[in-house]
């Protein structure tokens, strides 16, 4: 073996570890309520909010996709994620103390929004891989009824 190959076979065994470890690892927001737990109520509306408008916004970026208008449309696509989290939002940071209006829900939806589209999209195998729990048969498998 290559001194190439050598260090090839340690990254392998380094992602396969980490894979691992990542699955295994405590969520970040259970960890920082362990780390600052008089936070811990602020710290847990945080990532409800932040899931809220997450959901919300995949959900608009979906409906736009679909209808072919996806481009261009910015505004249109907050000002609809805006309408759909705003009251749930506002409630669930006014339930740990946090006083939020429009403004900063709206600058709650940009970030999300930024985060999401600086993040590299999945691949088609790894799609694929996700979208089926049940391996389908082969095409030319006869399929048991």
């Amino acid at each position: 073996m290559s001194f190439i190959g050598f260090l090839e076979a340690i990254g392998k065994n380094f992602m396969k570890g980490l894979a691992f470890a990542v699955k295994y690892a405590i969520p970040v927001e259970k960890l920082a309520a362990l780390i600052f737990p008089p936070a811990a109520a602020e710290i847990q509306a945080g990532v409800d909010a932040a899931t809220l408008i997450q959901n919300a916004v995949l959900m608009v970026e979906q409906k736009y996709a679909a209808s072919g208008v996806q481009n261009g449309t910015g505004a249109q696509k907050s000002a609809e994620v805006l309408l759909l989290t705003s009251q749930a939002v506002t409630s669930i940071l006014k339930s740990a103390g946090i006083n939020a209006d429009t403004t900063y829900i709206q600058s709650l939806i940009n970030a999300v929004v930024a985060i999401l589209n600086v993040q590299t999209p999945p691949t088609a195998e790894q799609v694929v891989s996700h979208a089926s729990i049940v391996p389908m048969p082969p095409v030319s498998a006869p399929v048991a009824a």
